[in-house]
């Protein structure tokens, strides 16, 4: 799985020109840590599209917002806004009043399960 160019919101769930699923080192990261952690908080402006995640620090939240968006246009992951999680301290997020979590569909987890095994190329 190779570093594609910045996924420019078409991709639709593309598997490129070969067939081969292409995915970011940034989106291999996330796809393993959801492999560990099934539920992460998300969150988004009032009457904005735009997932912010705020759990992480190793890249920008602009960064993190288009891997979550890749991801999910690709059909790997799930973000519902009416799912916040739980007992989940949520106050880096109070300036974004809508709150949900993200998680591996199951193509995700076919993909995560590949990874492992795998490994990415």
């Amino acid at each position: 799985m190779s570093d594609c160019a910045n996924c420019s919101g078409g991709c639709g769930g593309c598997s490129g020109c070969s067939g081969a699923l292409e995915l970011t080192e940034g989106e291999i990261k996330m796809l393993l840590m959801l492999a560990q952690i099934p539920f992460l908080p998300v969150a988004r402006k009032m009457g904005d599209d735009i997932p912010v995640y705020l759990e992480e620090q190793e890249r920008s939240p602009e960064e993190y917002s288009l891997i979550l968006q890749c991801l999910e246009k690709r059909g790997l992951i799930d973000i519902d806004y009416s799912q916040p999680l739980k007992s989940f301290d949520d106050r880096a997020y109070a300036a974004y009043p809508v709150r949900g979590s993200f998680a591996l569909t199951a193509r995700g987890q076919q993909v995560v399960e590949l990874l492992e095994y795998q490994g990415a190329d």
